[in-house]
């Protein structure tokens, strides 16, 4: 009988491949398979193994998948060594489809268990558009584990980073804290200089400003330097004339507390936000509704609030007002309906696609107190701030930011609370450059802190510039008192100084809220900004190069959605706070 030659080149083939052997085939379904799916699916992993490794002895066709089932069930029984005791005799070529990544992955994670992160890694080189979306979040959880146990955090966090995207409750918080935890391994000196290589919008940027954070120590930031307002009048296709960048909102729920120890700051952001409200000539005529939700006490409380505003069918949520509700309200994964929230988190979550974070963050202040002093020619600068936390932010921006641009932080102090003589606080942080033309102080305190600090700085023969964050401003007209203060320059809201076109002037508004008074006056700036915010919540967080004109100062989004706010400078002078100049942002190094 004659033979077929190409059957014979094509088992030749094969025999180099392996030997003439098939692709397992689908396995039938049987009871028997049932039944150790079952076993499975309820957590018995160990009789599930047992139930597979008999399905595989008994269907020879389909004994590689088998075996492949009971290796998977042994490793979520926690035992990788069984596992891996199964997989060996398992032939990956004869495996089909999703079986085979299956295999790999499996594989990795055993490599893993060896100590073998290389091998690991060549596993994991896997496409993903060939995978099903469990089984990438898998190769991207196993691929974060490799790069890190091969001594690349910063991959391994970027990894993490990625797979981020795709998680949701527990599995979120703990990728979360496995990204800040990898990063905060590293000194923060590696952190920084990773972190001002990256561009203002990489992902891995704001949990490098974590991991920072939990060192105690700050990114500089990158201050937004836009260039084109929002609202530019144009023609639609109708000869209308239209604002660009506005979509109305219709129906607002507003989430604040109702009592407790913010109820007086929310009051001054409700008013402010109905201020604005009633005084928007640009409303379209079915201006729609604004609903208040109380968001309570507590983070679970405003995530709460949230829903019910859902449920009631609001197209746009404000709020809610703290760090910790609004990094909880982020956590929840894609938000149905986008949320302007009233704080940034205090994990340094992000805001979900649609949403935008905006706040009143003394970061953004010491952060431009430095690039101020930059911009004057100052190298050298001391440090004197009080103990709270908001006093601690700013004199960590101030220096990221101030290192950042070749300058030098060349002492610091920090001033206690009923602590009146600062003498020797005063030695400690301004040393020897008491006069010097290139040095410079930077404060962050209370007003009564401060007007002690500024006649001992005189007395200690201290004349150079002292800048500070706006803090040290009551928001009251006070010169008796505020004349201890002469010569200070601080960054502030610009509605303050009626210095916010647009808006309702400040003395306007005294005489008929309350709430708008002293340092409410900036909360309530924060509620004029925030209806300001609404109607171009998508077009600044997709046009980085525009600003919204506002109360608490020029504001533009990152790619983030994280709004920033771009201040005004004020000096006392005969102890009353006069504007003098917008904020020169520094282009690169100090001259």
């Amino acid at each position: 009988m004659p033979v077929n030659s190409r059957v014979v080149l094509l088992c030749l083939l094969l025999s180099l491949l392996g030997g003439c052997a098939t692709l397992d085939t689908a396995p039938s379904p049987s009871p028997q398979a049932g039944t150790a799916d079952a076993l499975f699916e309820r957590g018995d992993f160990r009789a599930a193994a047992d139930a597979y490794l008999q399905l595989a002895k008994a269907d020879s066709n389909a004994r590689g998948h088998y075996r492949l089932r009971a290796a998977e069930a042994l490793r979520e029984e926690g035992d990788l060594a069984a596992a891996a005791d199964t997989l060996s005799d398992v032939r990956r070529k004869r495996l089909a489809g999703e079986d085979a990544y299956r295999f790999d992955l499996l594989s990795a994670e055993i490599a893993l268990s060896r100590q073998q992160p290389a091998e690991a890694l060549a596993l994991l080189a896997l496409p993903d558009s060939a995978l099903p979306p469990p089984l990438v979040l898998r190769r991207l959880e196993l691929t974060a584990r490799a790069q890190q146990a091969t001594g690349d955090r910063f991959a391994a966090a970027r990894t993490r980073a990625v797979l981020d995207r795709s998680l949701s409750g527990p599995d979120r918080e703990n990728n979360r804290r496995e990204i800040v935890d990898t990063l905060a391994a590293l000194d923060a000196a590696a952190l920084k200089q990773r972190g001002n290589e990256l561009p203002p919008n990489d992902m891995l940027r704001p949990w490098i400003e974590r991991a920072l954070r939990k060192q105690g120590q700050a990114l500089p930031l990158a201050l937004q330097r836009p260039s084109r307002p929002v609202g530019t009048l144009q023609q639609d296709g109708s000869d209308r004339w239209t604002r660009e960048g506005y979509s109305a909102a219709h129906k607002v729920a507003l989430l604040l507390p109702a009592s407790g120890a913010l109820k007086n700051a929310a009051a001054a952001i409700r008013d402010g936000f109905f201020a604005a409200w009633f005084n928007d000539t640009n409303a379209p005529p079915e201006r729609g509704e604004v609903k208040i939700y109380d968001s309570g006490q507590s983070s679970e409380d405003a995530v709460a609030a949230y829903r019910r505003a859902v449920e009631d069918g609001a197209d746009r949520v404000v709020g809610p007002l703290t760090r910790e509700a609004v990094g909880l309200l982020f956590e929840q994964g894609d938000l149905r309906v986008p949320v302007l929230a009233l704080n940034q988190a205090d994990n340094g979550a992000t805001p979900p696609p649609g949403s935008i974070a905006f706040g009143l963050l003394p970061d953004t202040e010491g952060a431009q107190a430095a690039e101020r002093m930059a911009s004057q020619g100052i190298r050298e600068a001391a440090v004197i701030a009080a103990t709270d936390d908001w006093a601690e932010r700013a004199a960590l921006a101030f220096r990221a930011q101030f290192e950042s641009l070749g300058g030098a932080v060349v002492g610091e102090a920090r001033v206690k609370e009923g602590e009146v003589n600062y003498s020797g606080l005063i030695r400690q942080s301004v040393g020897s450059f008491a006069t010097a033309s290139n040095a410079g102080v930077f404060i962050s305190m209370r007003p009564q802190q401060a007007r002690l600090l500024m006649p001992q700085l005189k007395l200690a023969g201290v004349s150079v510039p002292v800048l500070a964050t706006s803090h040290v401003y009551s928001g009251t007209l006070n010169p008796g008192l505020d004349r201890d203060l002469d010569g200070l320059e601080f960054c502030d809201a610009p509605w303050l100084f009626d210095a916010s076109a647009g808006l309702p002037p400040r003395d306007q508004i005294l005489r008929g809220i309350e709430s708008a008074r002293g340092t409410g006056a900036r909360l309530f700036a924060l509620g004029l900004d925030a209806y300001s915010l609404l109607p171009y919540m998508d077009w600044l967080g997709t046009h980085p190069d525009s600003y919204l004109p506002g109360a608490t100062g020029q504001l533009a989004s990152d790619s983030f959605g994280r709004v920033h706010r771009l201040l005004t400078w004020a000096r006392f002078d005969n102890g009353v706070a006069r504007p003098v100049s917008g904020l020169t942002l520094s282009d690169g190094r100090m001259p």
